[in-house]
């Protein structure tokens, strides 16, 4: 265990894990287009770079964001595109990739006055990355999403000597670059189901002698911005992986207001078996 600066983490086996927040109080707006909380994810992720950097774990695999009111509007734009152009600022401002080689991520809200908490694993190791074959990539996004696109992979792959550990970032329900099924909770939840099966086509045909990840395989986290939907987008998770599926739901607002449900999803396996 350790910290540094606002970071506690805990490293070991080739992996750190680590969390930090920042409060946009902390942060007061510089002059011109800047934001309180542009200035607090610029400095969080800053900070998260030289941590993973110093430990010898530079490699950022997998990132959880809580973002406090990420739809609402300060400063004369949505604060989830401001958190975006701030994030681009913060990779290149450590020399980081904002294309390609980016983490697995997701984006999710939190309530307002919270401050932004961010959660984070870093590897000696650089991940395999993996795209959707069904969508275009987060950070090829047309501006009409965000005038700076987000910096996520859709999924990656870190091997290790005796297994590996798949991330799949917060998948909707988006072909293309566009949400389809506005309205419709089920088909939403069919839709992100569909784009993680696709996901793990991908990353199976990087698998090693072990064998390949299946839907009933991984640990699922579900956001679901409406409490009254979650009945319903359980019965569609189950009745896609089977009734063993291990789930977890959280209530949130997500990166677009059209998107009802955000499904994440994580499995592992090492020699000796599966978790």
């Amino acid at each position: 265990c350790g910290a540094r600066g606002r970071i506690q983490y805990r490293l070991g086996a080739g992996l750190v894990f680590g969390r930090l927040s920042v409060a946009e109080s902390e942060s007061a707006a510089m002059s011109g287009e800047v934001t309180p909380l542009q200035r607090a994810t610029k400095l969080a992720y800053e900070e998260i770079f030289g941590v993973i950097d110093a430990l010898a774990m530079p490699h950022l695999v997998r990132v959880w964001n809580f973002l406090p009111d990420i739809n609402g509007e300060s400063h004369g734009s949505e604060r989830y595109w401001q958190f975006n152009s701030a994030r681009q600022d913060g990779f290149i401002a450590c020399g980081r990739a904002i294309a390609g080689a980016v983490p697995a991520a997701c984006g999710v809200g939190s309530p307002l006055g919270m401050p932004l908490v961010i959660y984070f694993l870093a590897s000696a190791t650089a991940p395999t990355i993996i795209e959707n074959p069904r969508q275009v990539s987060a950070y090829h996004y047309p501006p009409a999403y965000s005038p700076r696109s987000p910096t996520f992979s859709r999924a990656c792959v870190v091997d290790f000597p005796n297994g590996r550990m798949l991330f799949i970032s917060g998948t909707a329900s988006i072909l293309g670059h566009a949400t389809v099924h506005v309205g419709d909770a089920a088909a939403q939840t069919r839709e992100t189901l569909r784009n993680i099966e696709a996901l793990l086509g991908t990353a199976n045909r990087g698998a090693t002698a072990l064998a390949p990840f299946t839907m009933a395989d991984l640990c699922y986290k579900a956001y679901v911005r409406h409490a009254a939907d979650q009945a319903l987008i359980e019965h569609e998770l189950h009745a896609a992986v089977g009734n063993g599926a291990q789930a977890l739901y959280l209530h949130a607002d997500l990166c677009r207001q059209d998107l009802l449900v955000e499904i994440e999803a994580t499995g592992c396996y090492f020699a000796n078996g599966r978790s």
